[in-house]
């Protein structure tokens, strides 16, 4: 299943007013990913393990002849392993003119959201994700990370 969320015709492109996310679950905590940044969103794919690569690189994929780099987002955030069997999802982005798939629990809409509600990160937040995190949103109880992906494809984070 692939889906270019990039295409939908109702959807508001972000600006000063909005931010336009991409939301996702990673573990239990919803996620968001801004929508100018995903190229694809797949479901469950057959990813290749490359030996000897860090553990939060899952592996490779192949997206219409392309070879991406899949990144665990649960590894990349210290988080415990999906349960076996569990399905994950990949959200493809681009970046440096490389595609990424970064592989988490759920995909789930797209959301558009008053810039005014955007919160840098507060300091309760769990170190671990202040370091891949621009900021919040707080909707009806829960707390939505808005993840940099950019942080999350360096190589090298200070942690």
């Amino acid at each position: 299943m692939t889906t270019n969320v990039l295409e939908r015709p109702e959807q508001a492109p972000a600006t000063e007013e909005n931010q336009v996310l991409v939301t996702l679950t990673v573990g239990d905590q919803l996620c968001g990913v801004p929508v100018l940044s995903v190229r694809d969103v797949l479901g469950e794919q057959t990813i290749t393990r490359i030996p000897l690569a860090p553990p939060e690189i899952a592996g490779s994929l192949n997206l219409r002849g392309r070879i991406v780099t899949a990144i665990d987002l649960r590894q990349r955030l210290r988080l415990p392993p999906a349960p076996p069997g569990q399905p994950r999802m990949s959200v493809v982005a681009d970046q440096g003119g490389e595609l990424y798939a970064l592989l988490v629990d759920q995909v789930s809409e797209v959301l558009s959201l008053d810039a005014s509600a955007f919160e840098r990160n507060p300091p309760t937040l769990e170190k671990t994700w202040a370091a891949f995190s621009t900021g919040i949103f707080r909707l009806d109880g829960r707390l939505l990370v808005v993840l940099d992906v950019a942080k999350l494809l360096a190589l090298s984070v200070e942690e």
